[in-house]
């Protein structure tokens, strides 16, 4: 990736917001589950590795991760609104508590399919849905997170798991690209 292109890079989420916001919501999602009650948490992969991994961090419930991959972006900067499940395969997680991490809803595509999949497939004791970017201004089904840390405009993002093309996945910010 070009130097260039680096370099036009506006944060728009410095890397101490995401930190300061990431505690708050994870003891926000945290109250929604007694105390003993253990917890699958799912990350959607590739985007939210880096949000669930601080994220669970903060957490002080038994928690088991798993794992799922889906795209809807491919390699542009727009979502193709066709989704690509790449991995979805999880224990059994009938009557579980049931966390999914996502990095960010924007159409809703994504986050509608995963909750109906949940719901019909798994029947999950209890579902919750949290995002670390919101971008409602996007949306093309009726769908909300549970929770989410930032509502974001109608911006392409990387940074924080976020990627163009694979890259920028590790800045620890988030930025756009300028029109």
């Amino acid at each position: 990736m070009s130097d260039k292109l680096m370099s036009d890079l506006k944060i728009l989420i410095t890397e101490e917001e995401i930190k300061n916001k990431i505690k708050s919501l994870a003891k926000d999602v945290e109250n929604v589950f007694e105390k003993d009650e253990d917890i699958y948490v799912i990350c959607v992969l590739k985007g939210s590795v880096m949000f669930c991994a601080d994220f669970v961090k903060q957490f002080n419930h038994n928690i088991q991760m798993e794992f799922i991959r889906i795209s809807s972006y491919g390699n542009e900067t727009k979502s193709t609104n066709n989704l690509q499940a790449i991995d979805l395969t999880l224990p059994n997680l009938n009557n579980k508590n049931v966390l999914i991490v996502e990095d960010i809803i924007d159409t809703g595509l994504t986050a509608r399919f995963l909750t109906d999949m949940f719901k019909i497939k798994h029947q999950p004791k209890k579902l919750v849905f949290v995002s670390l970017l919101n971008k409602k201004c996007a949306r093309q089904v009726n769908i909300e997170p549970d929770f989410y840390g930032f509502e974001i405009e109608d911006k392409f993002v990387v940074g924080y798991g976020l990627d163009y093309k694979g890259y920028f996945r590790n800045l620890p910010y988030i930025a756009y690209f300028p029109q």
